[in-house]
C-alpha cells in the first residue's frame, strides 16, 4: 500500500473524526494509543471516518441517523451518547433524535429505546451545564 495515499486517507478521517465527535474527545482518545491499540486508532481514522464516513453517497446527518439507530440496537449507551453529541454537530434536531429514538422502539424493542432516550437525556443534561451553552 502506498504509504503516502495510506497517511493521507488518515489525516483526513481524523479531521472527519473530530468535526464530528469533537476535538477533545478525539484528542484524548488519540492520546490515550500505545503499541497495543495503535493499529485499532489506525482502522477507526482510514477506514471508518475516512473510507466510510467521507464517501460522497450520504450526507453526515443521514449517517448519524443511521448509527443512532445501530446503536440503539446492539444496546450500546456510552457509544451512543457520543454519537447523539455527533448528530446535534450534524444537524439533527432534538426533535428529530426523538423520532428517531421513537422508530427504534417498534423495530428495536421499546428497552433499547428506554435505554436511547436516557442516553439522550444525559447528554441534552450535561450540554445545558456547558458555559457556553
Amino acid at each position: 500500500m502506498d504509504k503516502k495515499k495510506h497517511e493521507a486517507r488518515f489525516k483526513a478521517g481524523l479531521k472527519t473524526r473530530r468535526e464530528v465527535l469533537g476535538a477533545a474527545y478525539v484528542d484524548k482518545s488519540m492520546a490515550g494509543t500505545d503499541s497495543f491499540n495503535h493499529e485499532f486508532q489506525e482502522l477507526l481514522n482510514t477506514y471508518c471516518w475516512n473510507d466510510i464516513w467521507n464517501r460522497p453517497g450520504l450526507p453526515r446527518k443521514t449517517r448519524s441517523i443511521m448509527n443512532l439507530c445501530m446503536l440503539t440496537a446492539l444496546g450500546k449507551g456510552p457509544e451512543l451518547k457520543l454519537h447523539i453529541r455527533g448528530a446535534l454537530t450534524n444537524g439533527l434536531t432534538k426533535n428529530e433524535i426523538k423520532e428517531v429514538f421513537l422508530q427504534t422502539a417498534i423495530y428495536c424493542g421499546v428497552p433499547a429505546a428506554v435505554e436511547a432516550f436516557r442516553c439522550a437525556r444525559e447528554v441534552f443534561e450535561e450540554d445545558k451545564k456547558k458555559p457556553n451553552k
